[in-house]
Parts: C-alpha cells; structure tokens; sequence
C-alpha cells in the first residue's frame, strides 16, 4: 500500500477525480483528495481556470499545502492540471516524497528549486494537447526527465487534456486505461 494524495484540475473535485482516486483505493492504495475549491466545480476549464485566477493560483498551492499538512510526509504527490502545482511543489519541497505524478501538466522545476534526489516523478500527457505541448509543459517534462535519475515522460496520441477524467467530454478511455496501469505500476514500486 502507497499514500497518496491527490490534487484536482482546475474544474474542482469532479465525480471523474473521485473515479480515478477510487481505482487507486481498489488497487490497496490510501488516497487523499482535498478539495481545494470548497465544493465549487465548473462545467468548463475556462470557468475553473477563471475561479483559479480570481481566488489566486498562490491560494490554490497554499490550500494544497495546508491539506498535505494533515498526511503523512512519506507519500506520492499527484495531480492533474492544476493540481499539478501542489503536487509537484510539495514533492520538490517536502522531505520524505515517494514520489510525484504529474497528469496533464508540469512545471519547470526550477519554479520550486532542485528536483530532490531519490523522488521518483512520472509525467503523462497527449502530444497534441495545446495546454500541454505548446504551453511549455512538454518542454518542462522533457528537461526534468533529462535532469533526474528516476523521471519518466509519457506522451499519449491524442489533442484532449483532461483525458483521465471519466465525467468530461475530453475523456479518452484507452489512454486513460494506459496511464492508469502505468501509475500503479510506479505506486507499486513504492509500496
């Protein structure tokens, strides 16, 4: 069994992130999932993009702090678009990281300092999704591979970004199928 705790995108805890987290827990895993959005979801990315603007992207880390305050620090980080900010900060800043997934996005790693040695990171997205290829994500995923010992890079075909999330129209079944089983594999590498 792996803790994990698991940061939603930016349309807020969806029945879709619930799906996924519970996957994880059929598969032995203990998962977590804040909502960082005090119960508010939204039918769109632009619309949650807009409520992340407008309660601040600094509010949404700090509120992912303040939940993994309440976990145990030997844990995964994961998240998905948006919820890749906690993630992938509390896994750069945090002592005592298993490890980080980072679905649908990634940060240049120099936004949180050096990638810590022995933290193990696997980054997954479509190769034509503008959000993730064209915004610098790719870029990001590509440079953290190159620069850390234990970092895999998947690259899914496909122009859909929320693709894991089984409650949006950008649901992509086969690739989420994919990752899923990629994920487990890496949670039970750190079990």
């Amino acid at each position: 069994m792996t803790d994990v705790i698991l940061f939603h995108h930016a349309q807020g805890l969806t029945d879709g992130v619930r799906r996924f987290a519970d996957q994880l827990r059929r598969a032995g895993h203990q998962v977590t999932v804040p909502d960082l959005y005090d119960g508010n979801t939204f039918a769109s990315l632009e619309e949650g993009i807009g409520y992340a603007e407008q309660v601040g992207f600094d509010t949404v880390v700090e509120r992912g702090q303040l939940a993994a305050e309440k976990v145990p620090s030997d844990i995964v980080y994961a998240g998905f678009s948006l919820g890749v900010l906690p993630a992938q900060m509390l896994a750069q800043t945090r002592p005592g990281a298993k490890g980080a997934l980072l679905l649908h996005a990634c940060v240049p790693a120099s936004e949180f300092g050096p990638w810590p040695q022995g933290v193990p990171v696997q980054i997954h997205g479509m190769d034509a999704d503008e959000l993730f290829a064209e915004e610098g994500d790719l870029d990001a995923a590509r440079d953290l591979v190159q620069t850390t010992a234990d970092a895999e890079l998947f690259l899914y075909p496909g122009d859909r970004h929320l693709f894991t999330d089984s409650s949006l129209p950008d649901y992509d079944e086969g690739a989420a199928a994919l990752l899923m089983q990629r994920v487990l594999s890496f949670l039970g590498r750190r079990a």
